[in-house]
C-alpha cells in the first residue's frame, strides 16, 4: 500500500514537473515572439525616419539651387539637371527603403498572427476542458438571424455572442444589434447550446424540440 501511494505520489509529481516545464516554455517562446515584434517596430520606425529625412533633404538641395538665382528670370539648364538628379536619387532612395519597410511589416503581421493563433488554441484547449466551445459562423440570407435583434437569440444558460464582425467593422454585441446576412458572429459558451444555436444563423436545421422547451 504504501509503495502503491509512493507510486502515485511520484506520478503526480512527474506530471506537475512537466506540466510546469511545458508552461516555461510557451511563456519564453511568448515572450521571444514579443521582443521579436518590438524589435521590428523599432526598424519600422527607424525606416520612417530614414524617408523623411531623404524627402526632407532633397527638399533643402531643391530650396538652395533655387534661391541661388531668384534674381535669374531663366534658370540655366545646369540647374534643372541637377534638381532633377536629386528628386530621380531622392525617389530611388525611398522606394528602396519602402520596400525594405513593407518586408518589415509582414514580418510583424506574420509573428501577430502566429501569437493570435497560439492564444486561440490555447483558448480552445481551455474551453474543451470544461465542455465550452467556440464557434465562428456566418448569417446565411433567409436564415432565422437574418433581420433579427440580437435579443431575440434563443436563451441559453452559458452561450452568448462574443463580437459581430461586419465588412471591416467590430461591432459591440449590444441587444439592440441587428443581424444582416453575412455577417460573421463569434459565439462562446457550452458546446451543446453551440451546436444547437448553429441552425438559428446558418438555417442549415431547426432548433431541436427539446432545446426550444428547455429555454
Amino acid at each position: 500500500m504504501t509503495f502503491e501511494l509512493i507510486g502515485r505520489v511520484h506520478k503526480e509529481l512527474s506530471i506537475t514537473g512537466q506540466a510546469f516545464y511545458e508552461t516555461i516554455l510557451s511563456i519564453s517562446e511568448l515572450v521571444n515572439r514579443k521582443v521579436q515584434i518590438i524589435r521590428l517596430h523599432w526598424q519600422a520606425s527607424t525606416l520612417l525616419q530614414q524617408i523623411d529625412d531623404v524627402t526632407a533633404k532633397v527638399g533643402q538641395q531643391i530650396v538652395a539651387q533655387v534661391s541661388d538665382r531668384l534674381q535669374d528670370q531663366s534658370p540655366s539648364e545646369s540647374v534643372v539637371g541637377v534638381i532633377d538628379q536629386a528628386l530621380a536619387n531622392a525617389i530611388s532612395r525611398v522606394q528602396e527603403l519602402k520596400q525594405v519597410l513593407i518586408s518589415v511589416d509582414a514580418e510583424i503581421r506574420e509573428l501577430k498572427i502566429e501569437t493570435v493563433h497560439r492564444e486561440l488554441l490555447s483558448l480552445q484547449r481551455d474551453l474543451a476542458l470544461r465542455s465550452g466551445g467556440i464557434e465562428r459562423l456566418t448569417v446565411v440570407r433567409g436564415a432565422a438571424a437574418a433581420g433579427q435583434l440580437l435579443s431575440a437569440l434563443p436563451p441559453c444558460s452559458s452561450a452568448s455572442v462574443a463580437a459581430v464582425l461586419r465588412g471591416p467593422f467590430l461591432l459591440a454585441p449590444t441587444h439592440d444589434l441587428l443581424f444582416r446576412p453575412g455577417d460573421i458572429v463569434v459565439l462562446v459558451g457550452a458546446q451543446t447550446e453551440l451546436d444547437q444555436l448553429v441552425s438559428w444563423f446558418v438555417g442549415q436545421r431547426p432548433l431541436t424540440a427539446s432545446f426550444t422547451r428547455s429555454v
